[in-house]
């Protein structure tokens, strides 16, 4: 495999093509790393399933400098990530990936495959700040950003799970679109890594939240087997998993009148709707669009941890979580901010309201799910994330190690959750946490106990259990 005008200038954004087995396809370079942008997976009219397309050397060529994301409603959490999306394209043409790879490969590489979160319903695969070109330049991986359908577009089915067309009205919208994207794409990378130097054997699976949550029901959906020989689940809101049925059905019942055909921009108004119909009913409501149990290609709620079980054997995963997630949210709830302003006790009540959403949402759950999938054979590490930037006000909150794993200074400097001072030392605070990682997707294993932090960082990785 070689990289067409090798001899040209290596600055960032420079055009340039890499040769494959399936044609030369344009890419970015940055140096020694290279980056195919926007490759098409599939095609998928709204509310219908992904058809998956064969890899094409010339339909991304203008789409090099593009970021592209699934419409979309403004994201609240903006306030503790930054403007995410403010240079983004919204498109419902948004079944893409990106390959970031090494300029010079001596044999098939190792593949990370990137799905990002947002509660299902904001962010996209290739945001600034899920650029991996230092990940890449350091440990010599391939790594795959996939972006997929959000919120209404990819997660609102109202079929019952029958497929049947109702008696009057628009036709049904099928279950967990946007999962059976991820699971299209997984399969992209399975049949075509090969060709830009991804070794398909050496698969790992890597997502974080609502992106940690989708891999989980990846290994639980029908027709998955052997898609990724590892998986790195940080953040799993496994707490919240199922009991969606009257939650699901108030949402349906908000926006009966949504037409398939329509605007985008009704499709997102009825998002919002459902969204709103349901606030406050319990904490499944904080994350309303959600994978839905006994709608293809998931089984029933109550079957789904056998379909983990059975598929454990031969599964190496890692389980993380940060020792603060809940910080994030309290911060984002009005409710939260208000406590937190109370005189004398307000920051001690804020204290145990962020202990107990850490808990119940993450750390409680993913324990459990490190537990089940040991006892049914699979290869567990699960470890507590306490690193966090010095003085930085949340701590180790939710989503903290992303800018550690994907350390793009600009763009992290702008997102409280780090600031400033994190974002300047990123680069170096990140690398044992870049080397854990990558170590992980070439050797399933884990050797250190602890991964420690740099300069303008402090905590530690704190392994739980190894098995």
């Amino acid at each position: 495999m070689t990289e067409t005008d090798r001899d040209a200038p290596a600055g960032p954004d420079t055009p340039q093509r890499l040769e494959t087995s399936l044609g030369a396809f344009p890419v970015v370079r940055d140096g020694d790393v290279l980056r195919v942008r926007n490759v098409r997976y599939a095609r998928a009219r709204r509310f219908e399933p992904p058809t998956p397309v064969p890899p094409d050397p010339d339909e991304s060529a203008g789409l090099q400098q593009t970021l592209i994301a699934c419409p979309q409603p403004p994201s609240p959490a903006d306030e503790i990530y930054g403007p995410q999306l403010a240079d983004a394209t919204f498109s419902e043409d948004c079944l893409r990936l990106t390959v970031t790879r090494p300029a010079r490969l001596d044999g098939p590489a190792p593949v990370l495959v990137w799905v990002h979160g947002g509660a299902y319903v904001s962010g996209a695969g290739d945001l600034p700040g899920y650029d991996p070109s230092t990940l890449v330049r350091e440990h010599g991986l391939v790594v795959v950003n996939v972006t997929f359908r959000l919120g209404a577009l990819g997660f609102f089915g109202d079929d019952g799970g029958t497929g049947d067309e109702h008696e009057s009205g628009p036709p049904p919208r099928p279950a967990n679109l946007g999962l059976l994207d991820v699971i299209t794409a997984l399969r992209w990378v399975r049949d075509h890594i090969g060709a830009f130097g991804g070794d398909p054997t050496q698969v790992t699976a890597c997502g974080q939240s609502a992106g940690a949550d989708l891999l989980a029901h990846v290994l639980g959906a029908d027709g998955t087997e052997g898609l990724f020989r590892r998986a790195i689940l940080q953040s799993t809101p496994l707490g919240i998993r199922g009991g969606r049925a009257e939650i699901h059905e108030r949402m349906c019942r908000s926006a009966a009148t949504l037409d398939a055909d329509g605007p985008v921009d009704d499709v997102l108004d009825a998002q919002r709707r459902a969204a709103a119909a349901v606030a406050g009913m319990n904490d499944r409501a904080g994350m309303p669009f959600a994978p839905e149990y006994g709608r293809a290609p998931l089984p029933p709620e109550d079957e789904l941890l056998a379909t983990w079980r059975r598929r454990a054997p031969g599964l190496e995963l890692m389980v993380t979580w940060t020792s603060q997630e809940g910080e994030t949210f309290v911060q984002l709830d009005p409710r939260g901010r208000a406590l937190r302003d109370k005189p004398v006790v307000g920051r001690l009540l804020a204290w145990f309201v962020c202990r107990k959403v850490t808990d119940t949402l993450f750390r409680t759950g993913c324990k459990a799910f490190a537990k089940d999938m040991a006892d049914a054979g699979a290869a567990v590490v699960a470890a507590e994330l306490t690193t966090r930037p010095v003085d930085a006000p949340m701590g180790a909150t939710h989503a903290v190690e992303l800018g550690l794993l994907f350390p793009n200074p600009d763009r992290w400097a702008e997102a409280p959750v780090i600031g400033p001072a994190g974002a300047r030392t990123l680069v170096e605070a990140g690398r044992d946490l870049r080397a854990a990682w990558a170590e992980f997707a070439r050797t399933g294993r884990l050797a250190a106990d602890r991964v420690g932090t740099g300069p303008g960082w402090t905590g530690e990785l704190r392994v739980t259990r190894r098995s």
